[in-house]
């Protein structure tokens, strides 16, 4: 890679949604979460490459009640904004099937810090919403909605209301300024505005989230509009290419605009880096049919989920802007901003559990108000107590994950835990939802106890493969491939015995598994539906990448 480029995604891993603004010579971005604790996660940067995550903006589980989600509802995209010493994140919470959904605020003076409780915008229907400050000083919530008309399915407008800064509620009318049946747009969400040489630019995600995603754009020389479209929409898309394709990128959209102190646009957006893999029981996996329906994709995976893309941006000669680079897409090799270098804090891959406080890599699925886990019952250990939820539970299971950032990697721990009676389980999870993971398990099996290797597909358990084990320290470990997964043991730490080798990874690509999110992996506990006292101990984990 040569000194003035990057290479694409700046951020790895389930991580969708990108919002970003700049704060003098200080970038922040913020990106979706779903059903995952803390959420929200914040990052900071000076280069627009390369990133820091400096905190989640849901960080307490009083700030707001996402217990009954499902993995892919939660905490969807995010929009944040700076104005006059505060910066303000809208987000939408999505639960219970999407019977109840509603559009909130957090605030703060400082993003390295901890964010306000949730302030609910009553009335405030959509998903995806931003904010915008017009050079009144005044607040606008920027939102999709349904209209009364329906013309088509997913037929969408796009409106603007005034916020009061400090209720954050509604104040005066509502503004439609922008009708998706004027030019057809589909599934049309995600508004950002911005002011751009006394013009007003909207620009929105459309296609929906998978295939043909995309980002629309249009203008006004009034904020309240009319707007009218880019006669190039979609500005920016991969969608007419396979997902299987040459550059290595696919499903693009969902962007936020950005300009540097030098004068610079970038937009970061999300996108996916797919690999070919056959299912090897297309039926029984029960995929999204929909989008498998061009038969060019039915091979198509991705595990990592959605990741942050960077691409330059310019405006063209009649003010509209584009892609600038080489083919006007999205790539995993583009031009860097003219800004320093950035060297973020190097993360080893290595937690060993001795800080007071969890690594800012953990999170849970969904909140909890009563931690199921303890850095300080012993020290240098993350103790975890057995929980009566399992992993295949709509409810919170005692799991600790991170994000699966890598085709090519090694995850590894060092685990004590005696089983003391049928059903306690502890080990190493690779997971998707509640229907599909991988699991390698300490367990008691009739008196037995047993390493079992198991996968998850539908929600039923496979054993893959077993074997006897006895009283003492275990060290669990997985190496992952672009489309399979090796499932190692030991007693000791250089020991790896091979129990479970070319696990078919489809099951856990997020086009089998449903859904908005990528791969986690970690370390679970349970006691299986039963009340316990029992605990497991993990001295140490650790991911790393293998050479890709």
């Amino acid at each position: 890679m040569k000194n003035d480029t990057y290479h694409n995604p700046i951020i790895k891993g389930g991580y969708p949604d990108p919002s970003v603004c700049r704060v003098g010579d200080d970038y922040y971005m913020v990106t979706s979460s779903f059903s995952y604790f803390p959420g929200l996660p914040v990052f900071k940067s000076t280069d627009l490459v390369h990133w820091e995550q400096i905190g989640n903006a849901i960080s307490r589980p009083n700030q707001l009640d996402y217990r009954n989600c499902g993995s892919s509802e939660g905490l969807w995209a995010a929009t944040i904004r700076y104005h006059e010493g505060r910066f303000y994140i809208v987000n939408t919470l999505d639960v219970q099937g999407r019977t109840y959904r509603y559009n909130f605020v957090l605030t703060t003076k400082d993003p390295e810090g901890e964010w306000s409780d949730a302030v609910i915008i009553q009335g405030a229907d959509g998903i995806d919403p931003s904010l915008y400050f017009d050079e009144n000083g005044r607040m606008w919530y920027c939102g999709n909605m349904i209209p009364e008309d329906l013309k088509y399915p997913s037929h969408k407008m796009i409106y603007l209301c005034e916020l009061d800064r400090q209720t954050f509620q509604f104040i005066g009318k509502r503004h439609i300024i922008y009708d998706g049946n004027v030019d057809h747009s589909l599934f049309m969400e995600a508004p950002h505005i911005y002011r751009i040489d006394g013009l007003y630019y909207l620009m929105t995600a459309c296609g929906g989230t998978q295939t043909n995603h995309c980002v629309n754009i249009c203008r006004s020389r009034s904020l309240l509009g009319p707007y009218e479209p880019c006669p190039r929409n979609p500005v920016v898309t991969n969608r007419n290419l396979k997902l299987i394709n040459g550059l290595g990128v696919s499903v693009t959209g969902h962007g936020d605009l950005v300009q540097t102190q030098e004068g610079e646009w970038y937009m970061a957006l999300l996108g996916i880096r797919p690999y070919e893999r056959e299912i090897e029981d297309y039926e029984r996996y029960q995929p999204r049919k929909w989008i498998r329906t061009p038969d060019r994709n039915k091979n198509a995976q991705f595990n990592l989920g959605r990741e942050v893309f960077l691409v330059p941006i310019a405006w063209d000669y009649d003010g509209w802007p584009l892609v600038d680079n080489h083919n006007g897409m999205v790539n995993l090799e583009e031009r860097r901003p003219e800004l320093p270098y950035f060297r973020p804090p190097h993360h080893s891959g290595v937690d060993n559990f001795e800080e007071k406080v969890l690594d800012m890599i953990w999170c849970m699925r969904r909140p909890v108000q009563n931690p199921f886990y303890s850095l300080t019952v012993r020290p240098g250990y993350l103790r975890m107590e057995l929980s009566h939820v399992r992993l295949e539970d709509m409810d919170t299971p005692a799991m600790l994950v991170r994000r699966q950032q890598h085709y090519n990697f090694q995850a590894a721990l060092a685990m004590e835990f005696e089983p003391l009676r049928d059903g306690e389980e502890a080990g190493l999870v690779l997971t998707q939802n509640e229907r599909f993971s991988f699991l390698l398990v300490k367990e008691m099996k009739k008196g037995r106890v047993m390493l079992n290797c198991y996968r998850l597909v539908n929600g039923v358990r496979e054993l893959l493969r077993s074997v006897e084990t006895g009283p003492g320290r275990l060290y669990l470990t997985v190496e992952g491939t672009e489309g399979s997964y090796d499932f190692y043991y030991g007693m000791r730490e250089r020991q790896k015995t091979a129990l479970a080798l070319g696990e078919d990874g489809s099951i856990l690509s997020t086009l089998v598994a449903d859904g908005f999110v990528g791969t986690y992996l970690g370390m679970y506990a349970s006691a299986g539906h039963k009340a316990s006292h029992n605990h497991a101990d993990f001295d140490w984990f650790r991911y790393e990448i293998i050479e890709e």
